[in-house]
């Protein structure tokens, strides 16, 4: 059998992992898993994937990297079956993929360095993630990510350049820029270009490229370059997703996040502004170490008023090493019943937003032959077969609460 490649957690793993199919292609019947460490539960679907290769395909290697494997390379090492264990450095190495590369755990902790990996393939995939950034500065109380990651290291403009050229060349109609904390962007190289000039030089040197997205940004670290784009440029998506974590003032300061509640509703209202009929979404975390009822009450009340369609929520998860570890805990039933709340808050508000589309026309970026995603990245439904992995018109006809219905026009 050839290789199998597991990816858990976030955009960024799964740019690496083709970085690393195209590295491990010589190799024969291997089961690669790909872990995240930022909740407890992306560890244990990871780890359950592994007995479960362990047991489908007795005797095949399986060979462990990522996130999870940085911080506790022992730990992963002792799970039935692996054969091999990963850091996040070595793992984009092609001599770590060589048939002849044995050593059980390779040197965890050594390598920091950002080397550009030219990516022209994404797997069953109709839009291309490209890796603009890796690691992070900051230490949110909550995060352990920083220590699977390392420091802020940028990809030099040229490098993103070429890589969106060679995606474009392949046929790609949709690019990702993606990191770990793409608004840190530059900081480290010479110049200190910001992300938004990065962006904007991108699309003035890659006009072949009809529709760029970019990951989750920092409400209080958008630049001028940024709102510029989604105020002039109709190749940059009318649609931006925060990492805003919580909607109360103390508990993004316990959380030691670089916004307030008032920053985030200056972003949002800024970007709705600019670009009329943008879609937000955002990154939360319900039941944070000390949070009590009246102060989960203002994030679910700050989603509710800013009308926020497109939601990722977890239930707070120990990372253990992180300050908000030692926190007082709010049960595990309570948090769990916090998220659910944002989510119906969120299925409400996302209802509304597709109920808008009604009539209109959208740009459908085909993933199957009867579906995609629009430009606002709202889930489409189309009403006859398509060709898949293309760019088209189309008219909603309809909206459920999940996804708009539409025909081709």
């Amino acid at each position: 059998m050839s290789v199998e490649i597991l990816t858990f957690g976030c955009r960024l793993n799964t740019y690496e992992s083709e970085v690393i199919r195209g590295h491990a292609a010589a190799l024969a019947d291997t089961v690669i898993v790909n872990t995240c460490a930022v909740t407890a539960e992306a560890e244990r679907q990871a780890r359950q994937a592994i007995r479960r290769a362990a047991r489908e395909r007795p005797g095949a290697p399986i060979v462990v990297t990522g996130c999870a494997t940085q911080i506790d390379p022992t730990a992963w090492a002792s799970l039935p079956g692996v054969t091999r264990v990963l850091g996040n450095a070595d793992k984009l190495r092609r001599e770590s993929w060589m048939p002849d590369a044995t050593s059980a755990v390779s040197d965890i902790m050594t390598a920091r360095e950002t080397a550009p990996h030219l990516v022209t393939e994404f797997a069953g995939r109709a839009r291309a993630f490209v890796q603009v950034q890796q690691g992070c500065d900051h230490r949110c109380t909550f995060c352990i990510i920083p220590f699977g990651r390392g420091p802020n290291r940028s990809v030099p403009m040229g490098a993103v350049v070429a890589q969106v050229r060679a995606l474009i060349e392949a046929g790609y109609q949709e690019v990702v820029l993606t990191g770990v904390d793409i608004a840190s962007y530059g900081a480290d190289l010479p110049g200190a270009p910001r992300l938004g000039q990065m962006v904007r030089r991108l699309l003035a040197l890659v006009p072949d490229l009809p529709r760029l997205r970019l990951s989750s940004l920092d409400p209080a670290a958008i630049d001028d370059d940024i709102w510029r784009l989604l105020a002039d440029e109709p190749r940059f998506m009318p649609h931006l997703h925060l990492s805003l974590q919580s909607g109360s003032d103390l508990v993004l300061k316990r959380m030691k996040r670089r916004h307030l509640r008032g920053d985030a509703a200056a972003a949002i209202e800024r970007a709705r502004r600019l670009r009329p009929g943008i879609a937000i979404g955002a990154d939360l975390i319900a039941g944070f170490p000390t949070e009590t009822e009246v102060l989960s009450r203002e994030t679910s009340d700050f989603v509710a008023d800013m009308e926020l369609p497109f939601l990722h929520v977890f239930p707070y998860s120990e990372r253990p090493g992180t300050p908000a570890a030692r926190m007082p805990k709010v049960p595990v039933a309570r948090r769990r019943e916090r998220a659910a709340h944002l989510r119906e808050i969120g299925r409400r508000n996302a209802q509304r937003f597709l109920a808008a589309q009604l009539g209109r026309t959208v740009h459908v970026l085909t993933e199957s032959s009867d579906s995609g995603h629009s430009e606002h990245f709202a889930p489409v439904r189309l009403a006859a077969p398509v060709v898949p992995a293309c760019l088209l018109r189309a008219r909603v006809v309809g909206a459920t609460g999940t996804h708009l219905l539409a025909e081709a026009a």
